[in-house]
Formats: C-alpha cells, structure tokens, sequence
C-alpha cells in the first residue's frame, strides 16, 4: 500500500445523501486510490493511473449511451430522470 499521507480525497459526484460515498485520490504519483468515506482508516483500492482512466471513461460512456437509449426510447429521462 502506498504511503497516503499527502492524498487529496475528493467525494464522487454521484454519492448520495443516505451515506453511499466513495472517495478518491488522483493526486499522488503513479496510484490512484478509492476507498469508502465512511471509513476513512478502513482498506482502500489503489490502481495504477491508466486502469482508473479507462474505468472514467468506459463509465461515462456508458452513462451517455443509457441516456441516448432513453431519449431514443421517448421516455425523456436520462439516469437522474432530470435529463
């Protein structure tokens, strides 16, 4: 496990109110590390920094092909229903 002591925790966008967080640090050299925000001292998942990019990006284009279905489909909504 990587030293941790300088990482910059940030919250996912897509955390919710009920307590669901994940949180992730891009700012140390070579790891990118992701771990639960209700337990801040608890295991966290590290991954080298091309793995999580791919993982970004195959989610976000998941994301934008559901809502491209959705409004397709006539149903307006993308995955928030606020699209």
């Amino acid at each position: 496990m990587p030293d941790l002591t300088g990482a910059v925790w940030r919250k996912s966008t897509r955390s919710n109110a009920g307590g669901n967080c994940v949180e992730v640090a891009d700012n140390l050299p070579g790891v990118v590390v992701l771990r639960d925000s209700k337990n801040p001292s608890g295991l966290a998942l590290t991954f080298a920094p091309s793995t999580w990019a791919t993982f970004v990006t195959r989610i976000k284009a998941e994301r934008r092909a559901v809502v491209d279905h959705r409004h397709a489909s006539g149903t307006g909504q993308g995955l928030s229903g606020q699209e």
